[in-house]
């Protein structure tokens, strides 16, 4: 009982909207009405907005950092192991993805994502980050960066963990980011996909 009710408490975490919050509490658009019509970060930043994009990504990734920590914190009291981990994992970004305050639409999940990887091992998580950094500072590309990143952390997740069902947990994480990006990667291959290179 205490997984299915942390599942679900991941979920609801997950379904918050950190995007749509920030916009109406910082008056401005709903993120779904303009630019790539994303409930997330960086479409935010289209607004201009840079402080309300960073809490943002910030809200998103802690939210993703605190459904793990959660299931971490009771696994003792209630003998819970790797598999709720995972299972609390995936349960929090298809809340960001699948959200149900937004009528099951919702984000692409990479900083829900990276909030997750951050809780089930630092070293993990500080590994995706420093793999989105690099890709993002040669290619200025935010959709490139998130995929190159989620091909890349399955590798080091079974590095770490090994055959555990974590390790399994983020490679459903990786097919769910490239399902959630497939338009990117439509855009990518016909090189029309938005960049943050400045402009001459």
């Amino acid at each position: 009982m205490a997984t299915i009710a942390l599942i679900v408490i991941a979920y609801l975490i997950g379904s918050v909207s950190f995007a749509v919050l920030m916009s109406r509490l910082y008056h401005l658009p709903d993120p779904r009405t303009y630019g790539s019509k994303n409930p997330g970060a960086t479409n935010v930043l289209r607004t201009g907005r840079k402080t309300v994009a960073v809490l943002t990504l910030l809200g998103d990734a802690a939210k993703g950092w605190l459904a793990v920590y959660l299931a971490q914190h009771f696994a003792s009291r209630y003998g819970l192991g790797s598999p709720t981990f995972a299972a609390v994992a995936l349960a929090v970004v298809l809340g960001h993805s699948y959200s149900l305050f937004l009528y099951f639409h919702g984000g692409k999940g990479v900083a829900t994502t990276c909030g997750v990887l951050l809780a089930l091992n630092i070293w993990l998580g500080m590994a995706t980050l420093a793999t989105w950094l690099v890709i993002f500072i040669i290619s200025r590309i935010s959709s490139l960066s998130a995929l190159v990143a989620a091909v890349i952390t399955p590798i080091y997740a079974f590095y770490i963990f090994g055959w555990d069902s974590r390790s399994f947990a983020v490679l459903v994480l990786t097919l769910l980011l490239i399902w959630r990006h497939q338009s990117n990667i439509r855009n990518l291959i016909a090189g029309t996909e938005a960049s943050f290179k400045k402009r001459e």
